[in-house]
């Protein structure tokens, strides 16, 4: 088995709370030496954060421990002369380092740019922040509700009468966190060309509304607004959330073919026909029409039903699944989606396992996993001296 992409790449990762230690677990995922610098007696503030009201108690809360697991963890205060020099070495041995303070607290510590190319002019510098380095936001406090908030994404959640909604995950953190695992890897395959290090500067609202796609391109290109419209998609009708007999469905007809194939597995095919819903544009335009024709067909059934049978006649239909349901999926199993991991050394109750998630990817046929426990705070300060000394 050859290995993984960036084995033999450490990255130094002073990062809290999630788009940091997201992206730095995609890094250790594909095969990156991982060492968290954690403030002494403290640590990442996901260490308390979580239900679980005994395990943040212990330092080592849900939040943390899915995005750390197959880390290491040194205890450093960047604020004394010891953990400077500490931190200094390190940084002339690392590949990468990434940090997700607000602007321009690491320069306040004594490391701008300028300084840490000087200790290690091969460094990938990777900042995160909610509005980028420089700007008239710059210095803002930002959460990803707040960013969810700023981008618009919020104002197009939900209906015309429940709008604004925050979505139900912290989506900008993680969008993100990927930005950044993906300027990281970018940057290191330049350097390996001859390009040296570089400093990337990653800003969450940015990288929030890239992802947003067509919400944005459709003001900025054609001047028109999306409004929210709840679990309907803008683009295509019927497309959206149906109601069988036990249930809801997605279904997502939209192409004529598939529009054509449901109304005959629902056994309406004079939908078709119907003047009101001949052509994409006249579906939307008449679309609670549509929708409610349709929801009386599928009430005959239940929803699984209906999603073999419109599946396996190519409509693009499922049901809609609690999360308890989802992680129970047979082709998340399949896919060996979800990796046991021990509990960091320590932890009470003794014997337990970590369930942690892979990101979706398969590398030569394989799932990628974290192979080792979440660290406990300060688990490797031990290694200090052997991990200064790589320069």
């Amino acid at each position: 088995m050859r290995e993984l992409p960036l084995a033999g790449i450490r990255v130094l990762d002073l990062t809290n709370v999630l788009a940091g230690p997201y992206c730095s677990y995609q890094l250790g995922l594909m095969g990156a030496e991982v060492i968290k610098v954690e403030k002494p007696g403290e640590g990442d503030l996901a260490r308390h954060l979580g239900p679980d009201a005994a395990l943040n108690e212990q330092g080592i809360g849900t939040s943390f421990l899915a995005q750390n697991a197959g880390k290491k963890s040194l205890e450093l205060d960047l604020k004394s002369p010891g953990g400077r020099s500490a931190f200094e070495d390190l940084v002339r041995g690392a590949d990468v380092l990434l940090e997700n303070y607000r602007a321009g607290v690491l320069r306040r510590l004594g490391y701008d740019w300028d300084v840490l190319r000087d200790l290690n002019d091969q460094l990938i510098y990777c900042a995160i922040t909610g509005f980028g380095q420089h700007g008239p936001d710059s210095q803002a406090p930002a959460y990803d509700q707040v960013i969810q908030g700023l981008s618009g994404m919020m104002s197009i959640t939900g209906t015309a009468e429940t709008a604004p909604l925050r979505i139900g995950f912290p989506v900008s953190d993680s969008v993100g966190g990927l930005m950044a695992a993906f300027a990281i890897s970018s940057a290191l395959a330049g350097r390996a060309a001859g390009r040296g290090g570089a400093f990337l500067d990653v800003s969450m609202l940015e990288a929030s509304l890239s992802a947003m796609g067509w919400a944005v391109s459709n003001y900025l290109i054609s001047g028109v607004e999306t409004q929210p419209m709840g679990d309907q998609n803008a683009t295509a009708a019927p497309s959206g959330t149906f109601h069988a007999a036990d249930g809801p469905l997605n279904i997502a007809a939209n192409r004529q073919s598939q529009f054509e194939t449901l109304c005959r597995i629902v056994e309406r095919p004079d939908l078709v026909h119907d003047g009101r819903f001949a052509s994409r544009e006249l579906r939307k335009a008449n679309r609670s029409a549509l929708n409610a024709a349709l929801d009386a067909a599928l009430a005959r059934r239940d929803a699984a039903s209906w999603e073999k049978e419109l599946s396996g006649a190519g409509v693009p239909a499922a049901r809609i699944l609690t999360v308890a349901a989802a992680v129970q999926s047979p082709q998340l199993a399949h896919r060996e989606f979800f990796h046991d991991v021990p509990f960091p050394p320590g932890a009470v109750p003794a014997g337990r396992s970590v369930r942690t998630s892979s990101n979706g990817v398969h590398l030569d046929g394989r799932a990628l996993h974290p192979t080792s426990a979440p660290p406990a705070l300060g688990e490797h300060n031990a290694e200090l001296d052997r991990l200064r000394g790589r320069a």
